[in-house]
This record gives C-alpha cells, structure tokens and sequence, in this order.
C-alpha cells in the first residue's frame, strides 16, 4: 500500500472535495461548457468594463446610502465603514455577499465570505456589502450551531417564542441567550471575543441585530457595509421589483421552468425546483412568511384569494410585506446597490445558473457572480496529528469511517510493516521469476500466473487489513485520533467551512486570527484552500 504524502499543498482541487456538483466543477475548471447559464468566467472578470454596464441612479444612491448609515450606525460600526457608505453616496460601486444570520456568528464560511468581499472590493475599488438574510424563516438552520470539544462537536441551539415561519429577523432572544453564552463560557472560558458575543446576543436582541452588531465590531477596520432588508425604507425603494416580479409571474416561471430543463438536459441539476404555481415572493401575513402561489383562478396567499389587479396593488400599496424569494433575491440586492458582483458558495453559484433569466426579464442585466474563497483551518495540533501519520487533508476527506483503520496501518510496529514489506518483495521477486519458464513451457500457463498471482497479492493485503483492525480495536490512542481528525476537519462527513462555527476560532485565537486568514488566503484561488494556524 502506498504511502500518503505529508501536508504540504496549500489547495486542493474542488473535483477531490467530497460533494461538489458537476455544475460547480465546470464553472470553476470548464467555464465553456456553462457559459450559457452565466454572464462570465468567474476568473477573468474585467471590473472596469463591468462598471460601465452599471446603471444607478444618485437619487437611489442617496436613499440607500442614508439607510445603510442609519442600520450600520445601529450595529456599531467602525470608521471604515461609515467612510465606505460616504463613498457609495458619492458614486462607488459595490461587491455584495450574505448570509442567514445564524447564532453566534454562523459557520467559517462566513467570516470568508467577508473576507472574499473586503479583499475583492479593495482590488476593484469597490464598497464591500453584506446582505443579512433577515428576512429567510427557516429558524431550525439559523439556531444551532456546533463548537468543537476535543474530538467531538458540540451543537449549542437555542429556542424562544415565536411565531412559526416568522422571518427570523423578527425573533426575540429571552434570558435562554445568556444561559447558552454561560455555556460557551464554560468550554472556552473569558475573552474578548465572548465579551463581543454577550453583547450582541442578549436578551431583548433579535438573530439580525445580534448578528450585525457582531460582524460590527469583529470587522470594525475592513470597511465591511452590513445591510438589514427588512427595513421598510428599503421595501419602499424596491416597490418597482416586487410590482413587476408579481405582474410578470407566469412569464419568469415560463422562463425558469425552461432554465432547469436546459440544465437538466446538459447534466447538470437546477438548485432551486420550480412548479408551475411558483411566484419568486413571499408575502408577510399575521406574521408568517408566506409563499404567493398561483392557481386558476388567481393567486393564493395562505388561504387567501387575490385576482392579478389585487396582488399588483397590493405590491404598489404597501411592498414593506413582501419579501424575495431565493431567486428573485439577486436582482432585489441589484436593484438597491450598484453590483459589480456577487461573491457566493457552490450552492449560489449553482442558483445563479437559474437566477440569469430572472435578471434578464427584471433588469436587462445579468450580474457576475464570483466564488467566494473556500477553506479548512488546520490547527497546531491537528497539523502534528496529519504529519506524524503522514497524512492529506485529502486522507481525511475520503476515509470516511475508515480513518480509524487508516490512522492504524500508520501506528503498526515498524516490525511488523517491514515484514509485510519483505513479504510483498518477495511474492513480487517468485512471481517474475517464475512468469517467463512457464511461458515458455505453456503460453497459456500465463494467463494462470497472472491470476495466481493477483490472489497472492489479494491474501497478503487481506492479511494486512486484518492486522490493521486488530491494532485499531486495541489501540485507543489511534481511534481517539481519527474521532479528533474527523471533528475539527471533516464534521459530519462535510467541510469544516459548512459545519464548524466562525466562533469557535475566534474564541481560541482571538480576533487576530481574521487578520492571519487574510493574510494566508489566495484571493484569486479557485480552488478548496489549506491554512494552518500557527499557535
């Protein structure tokens, strides 16, 4: 069996990352073959030439500028970023991402997302925008989140009374807040860090406050603008998108319907399934996020009935109760900010596919969208672990429950590895040995050589496994190795990035840990990245 190599690549290639689609694959690797359902090769964009194709006017520059001044004040923010909100008002584009503003932060990818947004928006003289997804209902994804132990994953989750399906930016933490930072408290004890986080998330706090006035003051000198959708000034500004989305329903649906066909037909899937009754709103109803769905005889709200006149003026009245769907949510975010691109994950990369025909019946224009930069954080203990068994992230990745074994053929007495050696060496040297005589005698003895042969090999690996889960049973220090590997690199069968909080290394390291991330990643790296903290 060959050896793994050592950790020494800085990236690995998103097609030997578990779970990536096909679809994300050739936009990364083969843009030709998807060229059709995007508007540009995410590697080669031209941000001057994108710049031209932005058309915004100042009094919406003006209005939004003095929205995001009001919301980011709120949140706390730094100088930089009241500098960079000065800047939007006075004609500079913007890069957006976002994310569901999960507790405590949410995942790593979060922070990267941040990250990809600063350091894209500084290359393009840019404003870099984070959307807060304050207006998404699903509070089972936004309430749980997993810090670390030792070789397990720790998932804190918090309840609190609240309407079912009520967008999440509405919930209101009670005392549980406190009791699940005493928590937090207790494994990773006092620091900065957790003072940040007991005063963002408290009570009388919601998922959206709590999260901006986090990313506030964690990202105080990026110069990051958070951005709050749910403000009712901003559902004014937008009223033209929700009116037109609404009143031209059956033609985007026709179109997306089409959209997920021709992606289907090329091989791919479409993220987002589409029905004939599909609108791209949602309408705030008793306080509950509800779809708009489409039938024959007009359009349902819940169990409310509306002719096509009655939605439309219902979106001219009062556009502050409705609300985007994932779909319809990049031209809502084009609409208010002057987008040079989006910067998203392999799941918004895939919807962006569908979004484009949106764009184009909404707008006349179909934004980029960018990969944000992607990573696992290897830390000091784990990076001693990976070398001294001489293993890949990769390893890690593609072991499965299998690790345990794996990290055991490492830990067998060298004794014992140099006898199967030995042992291989020799059946290889009989083998050739006696190949050519028996050819000789019979040529088609070699046939049965060659077979013969491949069961030799087959028992001697067969035995080599079996002394591999022999010393994986009675040995507890290799499992308790393999269990840490898989907790704090590849939790749940999935990417640190997806599962681990953002939190647990800022608690660890503190904050200058953001600025070591920075520092480390490869901005125009297509690919999955490798950052080893240094303790």
């Amino acid at each position: 069996m060959a050896e793994s190599k050592a950790v020494e690549e800085d990236c690995i290639p998103f097609t030997a990352v578990p779970h990536i689609t096909p679809l994300f694959a050739d936009f990364l690797y083969h843009f030709a073959k998807v060229s059709r359902f995007y508007a540009h090769d995410p590697l080669t964009v031209d941000w001057a030439g994108e710049l031209k194709r932005i058309s915004y006017p100042q009094d919406r520059r003006e209005v939004v500028a003095s929205v995001l001044e009001r919301q980011n004040l709120a949140f706390g923010a730094g100088q930089k970023t009241l500098d960079n909100i000065q800047r939007l008002r006075k004609g500079a584009p913007v890069m957006v991402t976002g994310q569901q503003v999960t507790l405590f932060g949410g995942p790593v990818f979060s922070i990267l997302k941040v990250l990809t947004a600063v350091m894209h928006a500084e290359q393009a003289n840019a404003v870099p925008v984070f959307w807060l997804a304050t207006e998404d209902h699903d509070l089972a994804e936004v309430s749980t989140i997993n810090l670390p132990g030792s070789d397990h994953a720790q998932k804190f989750s918090v309840s609190f009374p609240h309407i079912e399906g009520a967008p999440v930016g509405t919930i209101v933490f009670s005392d549980e807040i406190a009791a699940a930072l005493q928590q937090v408290e207790s494994l990773f004890g006092d620091s900065e860090v957790l003072a940040l986080l007991k005063a963002s998330y408290r009570p009388g706090a919601t998922f959206g406050s709590a999260f901006g006035r986090f990313y506030a003051q964690l990202f105080a000198g990026s110069g990051i603008v958070l951005l709050d959708p749910s403000d009712p000034e901003l559902h004014r500004i937008a009223r033209p998108v929700y009116l037109q989305a609404v009143v031209q329903w059956k033609e985007i649906n026709d179109a997306l319907q089409r959209r997920s066909q021709e992606l289907e037909n090329a091989g791919y899937h479409a993220q987002v399934k589409v029905t004939p009754s599909h609108t791209l709103c949602f309408y705030l109803q008793d306080g509950v996020r509800t779809p708009v769905r489409h039938a024959l005889d007009g359009f349902w709200i819940g169990e409310r009935n509306l002719s096509d006149a009655e939605l439309a003026a219902e979106a001219e009245r009062c556009p502050e109760r409705f609300s985007a769907n994932v779909l319809l949510r990049p031209a809502l975010q084009d609409y208010l900010l002057p987008t040079l691109a989006y910067l998203g994950g392999p799941s918004e990369v895939a919807y962006f596919a569908q979004v484009a025909v949106v764009y184009e019946k909404l707008l006349g224009k179909v934004t980029p969208v960018i990969p944000r930069m992607s990573a696992t954080l290897v830390e000091p203990r784990q990076a001693k672990l990976l070398d001294r068994y001489h293993l890949s992230l990769q390893d890690v990745f593609h072991a499965g429950d299998k690790l345990s074994e794996l990290l055991a053929g490492k830990a067998l007495p060298e004794s014992i590895l140099r006898s199967f050696g030995l042992a291989t060496e020799h059946v290889e040297q009989a083998l050739t040995l006696i190949a050519g005589p028996l050819e000789k005698l019979d040529p088609t003895l070699a046939d049965a050589a060659q077979n013969s042969g491949a069961k030799m090999r087959h028992q001697l690996q067969s035995l080599r496994d079996k002394a591999v889960r022999a010393e994986a049973r009675k040995n507890a220090e290799t499992q308790h190795h393999a269990d840490e590997l898989s907790a704090l690199l590849f939790p749940n069968k999935e990417l640190q990035e997806r599962e681990v909080g953002a939190a647990y290394f800022l608690l660890k390291y503190g904050t200058g840990v953001l600025g070591k991330l920075r520092d480390a990643l490869q901005l125009n790296c297509p690919d999955h990245q490798i950052v080893r903290i240094q303790s």
